[in-house]
């Protein structure tokens, strides 16, 4: 299903947020605050039908396995509903429904459902693959990270791969996160970070800014965007900081495990109360 959602909600009240700042981090430039919501909506659009393909590309496939080990860390169980922010291709909530059907095959219940929420209706379009689809109870639906059209308490787990550093106002994102996160549910974030070892980090920086926006032009036509893709993971915080933004928006447990030496981590909390 293909569904379009209002991306604000009216009752959402005045706070603090990295958003009241007058500019902000667009890769390595400074941006109006104001602008970055189009900005990054006008980089999908451009990559949004060769993301995959780029994916696939850039890490050699690893991200693949990345997706598998933190489905495998989040533990899908039958029954349970997924909310997928950022999740236009779809691969995510396809992983998680699939696990848990696994898991149901076992011991029964009902099927695992997913809810995958995008702020670009590009990436939700070109995330439809009804082959992929088949036999998955999976909605689509477009909307804010910031400001998600969900009620309070709708959701055992929440997830984002590789979105978080686009988002805006990453403060709000994850206190949206946890408002709509059952108690008991979890947070599962998965994104390129910063490797801690300084010769994989140099050899990273190497290959990322000398390779990836080649492939972006070779493959997708468009060496910009994945310049801004590269540059938005070094203006990422680091893990133990991104940790600490997870506690202050109000989940316990919030840790991490590094994949590939730190290329990416995988950040986990929980929603107590």
């Amino acid at each position: 299903m293909f569904a379009l959602a209002n991306a604000t909600r009216p009752h959402i009240a005045a706070r603090v947020s990295d958003a009241r700042k007058d500019t902000i981090d667009f890769g390595f430039e400074e941006v109006r605050t104001a602008d970055k919501q189009e900005r990054v909506r006008q980089v999908f659009d451009s990559v949004a039908r060769d993301y995959d393909r780029m994916n696939d590309a850039m890490s050699a496939g690893l991200h693949r396995v990345w997706k598998d080990m933190a489905i495998t860390k989040l533990n899908p169980q039958p029954g349970e509903r997924l909310l997928d922010v950022a999740g236009g291709t779809g691969d995510i909530a396809r992983r998680f429904v699939r696990a848990a059907d696994k898991v149901r095959r076992r011991r029964g219940g009902a099927p695992a459902r997913a809810v995958i929420c995008d702020i670009n209706d590009e990436m939700l379009l070109a995330g439809i693959d009804p082959r992929k689809d088949s036999g998955l109870d999976l909605t689509r639906v477009c909307g804010n990270a910031e400001a998600l059209p969900f009620g309070d308490a709708q959701f055992d787990a929440v997830t984002i791969a590789y979105g978080i550093r686009n988002v805006t106002d990453r403060r709000a994102a994850l206190r949206e996160f946890h408002r709509v996160l059952k108690p008991g549910g979890r947070l599962g974030v998965l994104e390129f970070t910063t490797p801690p070892e300084p010769l994989i980090r140099k050899a990273y920086d190497a290959y990322s800014f000398a390779v990836i926006p080649r492939l972006g032009g070779a493959i997708a036509g468009d060496r910009d965007s994945y310049r801004y893709l590269v540059e938005s993971i070094r203006r990422f915080p680091k893990q133990d900081q991104f940790a600490q933004m997870m506690r202050d928006a109000g989940f316990a447990g919030a840790n991490w495990t590094d994949y590939s030496a730190g290329v990416t981590a995988f950040h986990t909390g929980w929603k107590i109360a």
